[in-house]
């Protein structure tokens, strides 16, 4: 036995997010029916990050065991020629026994695209979030800087209904970057992992202290509080995108 390891870039609008779902189409179901394809032995494939639905990756890594002797270029050309045309082998290896593309990560980083500007966004309208408000970028770097480092993310987190429920709430963010190019605004983060729509929630509230409607003082009671009153709004998922995995 083998074991993959696969760097995967998707189109998340037509999915319903990567994890398997019954009667629901999914990036995991279409990644473990190409596999089955081309090895013709049905394989679990793991994901380092669990992308919700309307979510994109450009770097998301995928792992899964075989007995197929395909070299891994041969393995890539053979996966993207079965695959749908919104889901991309980019590379394919051989990993160490016993990496894992989930457990076996030590950070993850997403990237969310905001079109900050009163004309709508037509080429790229499925990728990025057209927000006509000006925003504050300033303010939201302030607002950044608290919510930084090992805290727990309660307030962030999204329901946890029909998902496995954490041990911990506690994650470590690494990086919280929010940053102006013209009409573009972006907000880079990574972390050691993120509870079920942290990353939108987060740039949620970051867009609300673009905006002035909410404080860094507000946003750091609500994070030791564990509770957002009046929560800041979900970022749509269609702004987001899995950009890195890192591994030691």
């Amino acid at each position: 036995m083998r074991t993959i390891r696969l760097t995967v870039s998707y189109d998340g609008t037509e999915f319903a997010g990567f994890q398997f779902q019954a009667g629901a189409r999914t990036v995991q179901e279409a990644l473990e029916g190409a596999v089955a394809r081309i090895t013709g032995v049905e394989a679990r494939v793991q994901a380092a990050g669990r992308t919700d639905a309307g979510v994109h990756a450009t770097g998301q890594v995928v792992s899964f065991r075989t007995e197929s002797r395909l070299p891994p270029r041969e393995l890539q050309r053979a996966l993207n020629g079965v695959l749908p045309e919104d889901v991309a082998v980019v590379t394919a290896g051989d990993a160490p026994d016993g990496f894992h593309a989930r457990f076996s990560a030590v950070a993850r980083g997403y990237r969310y695209t905001i079109w900050n500007a009163p004309d709508p966004l037509i080429l790229g309208r499925r990728y990025a979030l057209h927000w006509r408000a000006f925003l504050d970028v300033p303010a939201m770097v302030r607002c950044s800087q608290v919510l930084v480092g090992h805290h727990d993310f309660a307030a962030f987190s999204g329901s946890l209904r029909g998902r496995e429920r954490p041990t911990t709430t506690s994650r470590t963010i690494y990086r919280l970057h929010p940053w102006r190019n013209g009409g573009w605004v972006y907000v880079d983060v990574a972390a050691n992992a993120f509870l079920p729509r942290m990353v939108r929630n987060l740039v949620g509230t970051l867009m609300q202290t673009g905006l002035h409607e909410t404080m860094p003082e507000a946003v750091e009671r609500a994070l030791f509080a564990g509770t957002r009153t009046g929560a800041a709004i979900t970022a749509p998922p269609h702004g987001l995108c899995l950009t890195n995995v890192w591994y030691d």
